[in-house]
């Protein structure tokens, strides 16, 4: 965490997290527009705060879009949260509120580190007996490219054609399709009908999972692409489903659902 501080401790590193936060997924170039900084600084700051894992980046074609990482974040919160009193309990609520907040771009990108192999790590993504552990959520799928996935949730199951695996590079690689809102699921997850319409009125949304080996552990980022209620929905969900796969990895022990 000694790298989180010392990003978080320069004022220019500050000011580009706020503008991320006020709009997430910009380039370089637009991240400059505007600031009395040289684009060398701005490059300079913007590696210190990937290498602390505050800043997440995705390439859409020659592009580099840049999201903030809550991870760090939830991190600090899980580590001290018990030890503050109410009112700075409520401060570092506030900052993790902020930094989870829906994207301004109809994506959700969130980047962790899992003392874990790719291989270990696959499998947790894919075989049943570890994501029903952490997530509740079970798969009936060959993980090949292009093949319908089944998803099993808390008793209801959800199947459409449309639930596909996009990408399936084994230790690299996996994308799928969202499952359908269905009212089963939709009871489940005691949604009121409004929030279910909206999500309901949007494309089919899809998940990618990159893992990138880093000497002892596996750098996980997490893209999910959709509408706006989607993604705002997920942005609660991930982080908690994440930790926990960090936690049944690194320590055999899923985390207490809620």
């Amino acid at each position: 965490m000694d790298e989180v501080f010392r990003a978080l401790a320069d004022p220019s590193r500050r000011a580009l997290l706020d503008r991320l936060n006020a709009r997430n997924g910009q380039t370089l170039r637009e991240l400059c527009a505007g600031l009395d900084m040289a684009r060398q600084s701005v490059s300079k700051h913007l590696a210190v705060l990937e290498g602390a894992n505050l800043v997440s980046t995705v390439w859409r074609g020659r592009e580099k879009l840049h999201y903030v990482n809550a991870e760090p974040i939830n991190a600090i919160a899980e580590r001290w949260i018990n030890q503050y009193d109410r009112p700075r309990v409520h401060a570092l609520a506030d900052l993790k509120t902020a930094l989870e907040a829906p994207v301004s771009k109809p994506e959700f990108v969130y980047t962790t580190y899992i003392n874990a192999t790719p291989e270990r790590l696959w499998q947790a993504l894919t075989d049943p007996a570890f994501t029903r552990q952490y997530w509740g959520v079970e798969f009936d799928t060959d993980w090949a490219k292009g093949s319908p996935m089944t998803w099993h949730e808390r008793g209801a199951t959800t199947a459409d054609p449309e639930q596909v695996v996009v990408e399936s590079d084994p230790y690299t690689r996996l994308a799928y399709t969202w499952h359908t809102f269905t009212d089963d699921w939709a009871s489940n997850a005691k949604l009121p009908a409004d929030r279910v319409a909206d999500l309901r009125a949007e494309p089919r949304s899809t998940v990618t999972f990159q893992l990138d080996q880093q000497g002892p552990v596996v750098k996980l980022t997490v893209v999910h692409e959709g509408g706006p209620a989607v993604t705002s929905a997920v942005g609660d969900g991930w982080p908690a489903i994440l930790a926990s796969l960090k936690s049944l990895l690194e320590t055999g022990s899923a985390l207490p659902t809620a």
